[in-house]
């Protein structure tokens, strides 16, 4: 495979349209070419190589994915960040990638230019897109680098809620077969209009929803954020949209949302973290539409999905995609499990990162001896092929030397009316080891105590399952694409049996 670059034609596409930026402005795909080829002269200039590092730091803007198409022309690896980091995290970042340049926004230029290295050059980039990147740009080139299948596209450093981050390596065949495979299953053509109003130093918005796009052809809303006005306003625009759960909360809590609103839509999508049955069935009954989700990871793209076509299940995140294999092994014994079986996910497949960034010890161990990558995910796959998600690994329960799965006890704490939400997680016990404990999320006027919720479970759930205590919080803790933090809510409670 040549540069992913090449692949997304943005010359050839000429003056169809690209990006719709909020407040309508057009930028067609050759200006969006003549942008990336600009950086890229930049880049060059600045002395940036292939095989260097680019961190970008920045808000979400038309010019922030021209860099990164930039990067790809010029044979860069582009390392975006989440603009959230603070500055001690950043400097972990610029010293683990050893960057040619960073790009962040001017507010934080004079912090960063002292974090970084004395070898990288720092430049800002704005919201807006103007910044030192952008002042000084001539002539643009259009000469592509030529890159190999492993040659790296991108580094993107994994959350580290377990320890300190690691960065995933991946390569221009690892984006470009996943782009490829869900452009043809998600039946994406040069005809969608996909409403993007996620973030794009995550690999949903920008690996997922952009490469996708620019493959087929389509075009974007390109909303700088989440907000549930103007993605109301941009719906009748669109033809599709990708989310994370907590935007298709945020709109079943508006009224606007009917059947009417959204008929000409083809497709809604969700990932990033999992999705409540109870929304699916929600989002079902107020919109005619059934949401499809899918399942993936830093270190492998997408992995799986619910089909296009065909039963769409609830609290399922589907088959394996076209050109990845999915299994479920028990660990210890190293054998493929039957249906059905709980154990360990592990998928294998172009799509599947090359390793951990200058970690070539810890990559050895996430890889089974036949080539696998352990996902850390615990699971079953059904008669159907359909994967099920029951918890990480490292949320595994064992209370009293029995094993508890917290999605199981969810599902059934969740199923309690007036129950908005609840994190199952284990806190340390002196008599068993573990005990199950639950935080939960209610609608206002709740009034079930924790006797009387523990009295509901108990037919439900066998008695090791049931949580030693439930305790009732406003919101979960979530990282940026909403997932919820098991681990800060582990260390939040991990002394109420002391």
């Amino acid at each position: 495979m040549s540069n992913l670059f090449d692949a997304f034609r943005l010359i050839e596409r000429g003056e169809r349209i690209a990006l719709v930026l909020q407040g309508g402005t057009e930028i067609s795909y050759a200006g969006l070419a003549n942008a990336a080829a600009r950086i890229a002269r930049r880049l060059n200039e600045i002395g940036v190589e292939p095989g260097d590092r680019v961190v970008v730091q920045v808000e979400k803007s038309h010019v922030a994915l021209a860099l990164f198409l930039a990067c790809l022309q010029r044979g860069a690896v582009f390392v975006p960040l989440n603009t959230g980091y603070t500055l001690q995290e950043v400097r972990y970042f610029i010293g683990d990638a050893q960057p040619k340049l960073v790009v962040c926004d001017p507010g934080r230029f004079e912090e960063i230019n002292t974090a970084a290295s004395c070898d990288a050059t720092v430049l800002a980039l704005d919201a807006e897109g103007s910044g030192s990147l952008t002042e000084r740009l001539s002539t643009p080139t259009f000469d592509v680098v030529a890159r190999g299948p492993d040659d790296l596209a991108a580094i993107l450093y994994t959350s580290g809620t377990t320890g300190t981050p690691k960065g995933a390596m991946l390569s221009h065949a690892n984006l470009g077969s996943n782009a490829r495979a869900l452009k043809d299953y998600w039946r994406f053509t040069q005809d969608d209009v996909l409403l993007h109003a996620l973030p794009i130093y995550h690999a949903h918005g920008l690996f997922v929803a952009c490469n996708v796009l620019l493959l087929a052809g389509g075009r974007m809303i390109f909303l700088p954020r989440f907000d549930v006005e103007k993605v109301f306003d941009s719906l009748a625009k669109a033809t599709t949209m990708m989310g994370i759960p907590t935007f298709y909360t945020r709109m079943l809590a508006d009224e606007r949302l009917t059947p009417e609103l959204v008929c000409h839509m083809r497709l809604f999508t969700s990932g990033s973290a999992p999705l409540l049955a109870e929304t699916h069935a929600a989002w079902q009954r107020r919109s005619g539409h059934s949401i499809l989700e899918r399942y993936g990871m830093t270190e492998t793209g997408m992995i799986t999905s619910n089909p296009y076509d065909g039963d769409r299940i609830a609290g399922t995140v589907g088959m394996a995609l076209p050109g990845t294999e999915v299994r479920v092994v028990d660990q210890e014994a190293r054998r493929e499990l039957p249906r059905s079986e709980i154990g360990m996910i592990e998928v294998r497949g172009e799509n599947v990162f090359k390793g951990y960034w200058r970690l070539p010890e810890k990559t050895a161990t996430e890889f089974s001896p036949d080539g696998f990558f352990v996902t850390g995910d615990l699971g079953t796959i059904d008669d159907r092929g359909y994967v099920r998600i029951v918890g990480r690994g490292k949320d595994l329960i064992i209370s009293g030397g029995l094993n508890v799965y917290p999605k199981e006890v969810e599902s059934e704490i969740d199923a309690l009316d007036g129950v908005n939400e609840s994190a199952v997680f284990g806190v340390p016990h002196r008599d068993f080891g573990e005990a199950v404990t639950a935080v939960i999320v209610t609608e206002k006027g709740f009034c079930m105590s924790e006797a009387e919720m523990l009295k509901a479970l108990a037919g439900r759930l066998a008695k090791f399952k049931l949580p030693k205590h439930i305790f009732v919080v406003s919101e979960l803790p979530r990282n940026a694409m909403g997932k919820v933090q098991k681990a800060e809510l582990r260390q939040q409670y991990r002394d109420i049996h002391s």
